[in-house]
């Protein structure tokens, strides 16, 4: 961590997720504690509050923000040299758009975690979608809490994961434990020397293969999808993927992987073909670190498909 910039943790969630006592909680861990003063910013009060004992016992200033307009970076550093932090806190509001957070220049995001509850998840996720994404988006870490007697949680994870392709999705129960999503039958035979990837199934393969490497290195697959190319490619390199939505038609990504191919050079970006590919896990800047890696056997042109990618 660069000591020319203030490290900022970002608690999200909406009313009663749980975020005061995950903060709290946090508080009181010995990895948590730290030289120096703590300020947290809550910008929500809930039904719990903040112990002030505890808070004093760790050297934490709690100061409250009523309304997204407070929190300007002016505002901010005022707050930086009243206090003289060494990290800062953020208990976000969940009604705010968090893409409306404008931070002083020196004050980086060093960790986001986003809380839900998932007794609430269908209601917030059809009425307020697009300020669920903007939580759980760039969050390293997705907490769904009381998740009791929700049977199908994969489907949950799915969607989530759709939003938060890199983070970490874990699901509680109210006694706090963490339930174990069971294998689900997956809508491919994985026991084939091809295994055929249908349109309809190529959202759920593409979370599968970025977690689960056990289950696909080595293995074969064919899909149909459309080519991105660009500049900066190696040369024989290209990218088949389709379009997904992720909160709404204008917040739509890109989800495909990187594949090596003697026909690369020949392919037109948005061009749709067909694609038999090996699958491999190697580094690649752009997955910061290692991921699927395909190497195709063919690839030929193929009809396109329409509509996004469903989870």
């Amino acid at each position: 961590m660069e000591d020319d910039f203030m490290p900022v943790f970002l608690i999200n969630g909406f009313l009663e997720s749980g975020k005061t006592q995950f903060l709290q909680f946090t508080m009181e861990q010995d990895y948590f504690k730290a030289d120096g003063k703590t300020l947290l910013i809550v910008c929500e009060e809930g039904e719990t509050e903040y112990d002030s004992k505890l808070l004093s016992k760790y050297n934490t200033e709690a100061v409250f923000m009523e309304s997204l307009e407070e929190m300007t970076p002016d505002r901010l550093v005022e707050l930086e040299l009243l206090y003289n932090p060494e990290r800062v806190l953020i208990e976000w509001n969940g009604m705010w758009n968090l893409d409306q957070l404008k931070l002083p220049k020196d004050w980086n995001v060093f960790q986001q975690i986003t809380l839900i509850d998932m007794s609430t998840f269908d209601l917030y996720s059809a009425n307020m979608k697009p300020l669920l994404y903007a939580m759980v988006r760039e969050s390293e870490l997705v907490i769904c809490n009381r998740c009791d007697g929700i049977e199908d949680l994969s489907a949950y994870r799915r969607t989530l994961k759709s939003m938060c392709l890199k983070g970490e999705i874990v699901f509680e129960d109210s006694d706090g434990e963490v339930n174990e999503i069971a294998e689900e039958d997956l809508p491919y035979d994985m026991s084939q020397d091809v295994i055929a990837i249908s349109p309809e199934a190529y959202g759920i393969w593409y979370i599968d293969c970025m977690e689960r490497r056990d289950r696909y290195e080595g293995k074969t697959v064919e899909f149909t999808a459309m080519t991105l190319k660009t500049p900066d490619f190696p040369r024989n390199y290209f990218v088949p993927g389709r379009m997904a939505m992720t909160c709404c038609e204008d917040d739509t990504t890109f989800l495909g992987f990187v594949t090596k191919s003697r026909e690369a050079n020949n392919l037109e970006t948005k061009q749709w073909v067909r694609v038999k590919a090996k699958i491999a896990y190697e580094y690649w800047k752009d997955y910061n670190g290692e991921g699927p890696v395909l190497y195709a056997e063919s690839v030929v042109p193929d009809k396109a498909i329409k509509g996004f990618v469903e989870f």
